[in-house]
């Protein structure tokens, strides 16, 4: 079995990859079914594996509705919610929201964890999740909320002694301060004529977070791609020049995501009611996207 499949699970397990292999193989043998199609390159999942993982996962939630029906989650609006949100978008924008839903709802307690990591919702035991991104297929429920864009800035110092980009092929003539949740720190999308092109930069310096890629970008030390709500304060503030405007690509979706399969506890559908139009109109009044 490759070994490249089964070595996240054995860190996120902390068990060797042998004996991650041999559980695999045992469950095989116990359950008299091929769960995974092997060979020299990949591995994939049979039908009945696919099966049986989907009933793995829905059990545990079957096991918590339980419990919440049991403590009364559905019958009033009371209870824990745990929720995560990108760490810049999560304390800028999703916070103070929570902050006023808590003193609107005295009996609703709320765990935030703020990461740029994409959380799994059952896996990770999340009740909601804000992210920003083109959603995939799948079984859960989606909001939409609006957009942020991904743009490219630079301090005006440094556009006064390096001058300013014309187009994405000028970055190679530039310095670049690269943030590792966008992808490879040596090359940037840009759209031109309706299709996405890369294009090769230097990184003079990777970062893993926004907040520090500003900080460096504002400090003249070359040019960035964040998010808009990102760079708008430093924007406002003169600190940050936006550039290469006409080659942004096209607005990132910003959502709300959720497990809609069953009964929806009350303490969720009141954080959902009250937290919709209050982001809605802060993507909207405040011209994020």
């Amino acid at each position: 079995m490759p070994s490249c499949f089964l070595s996240g699970a054995g860190r996120a397990l902390g068990v060797p990859l042998s004996t991650i292999s041999r559980k695999i193989a045992d469950l095989e043998t116990h359950l008299g079914a091929r769960l995974f199609l092997r060979s020299s390159r990949k591995i994939t999942q049979t039908e009945a594996g696919q099966a049986y993982a989907a009933a793995a996962r829905r059990i545990p939630a079957e096991v918590l509705a339980a419990e919440r029906a049991a403590a009364g989650e559905y019958s009033a609006a009371r209870g824990d919610l745990v929720i995560t949100a990108p760490v810049v978008f999560g304390r800028m924008h999703m916070l103070p929201v929570v902050m006023d839903f808590l003193r609107a709802y005295p009996d609703i307690d709320i765990r935030l964890i703020l990461s740029d990591r994409v959380a799994h919702l059952t896996d990770d035991h999340f009740d909601l999740a804000l992210r920003i991104a083109t959603l995939p297929d799948s079984s859960l429920k989606a909001i939409r909320l609006g957009a942020v864009r991904r743009i490219s800035c630079a301090s005006p110092a440094y556009l006064a002694e390096h001058g300013r980009p014309q187009r994405p092929a000028d970055l190679t003539l530039h310095d670049c301060i690269t943030f590792t949740a966008f992808g490879e720190p040596g090359r940037w999308q840009f759209a031109a004529d309706a299709t996405e092109h890369s294009v090769a930069i230097r990184s003079r310096l990777t970062l893993n977070t926004a907040e520090a890629a500003l900080d460096a970008a504002i400090s003249g030390l070359g040019v960035t791609r964040v998010l808009s709500y990102q760079a708008r304060a430093a924007a406002t503030a003169g600190k940050l020049v936006e550039i290469l405007a006409d080659f942004a690509s096209g607005p990132i979706p910003v959502s709300l995501v959720y497990d809609g399969q069953g009964i929806i506890p009350l303490k969720l559908r009141a954080f959902l009611d009250f937290v919709t139009p209050r982001i809605r109109a802060i993507l909207s009044d405040q011209t994020l996207d």
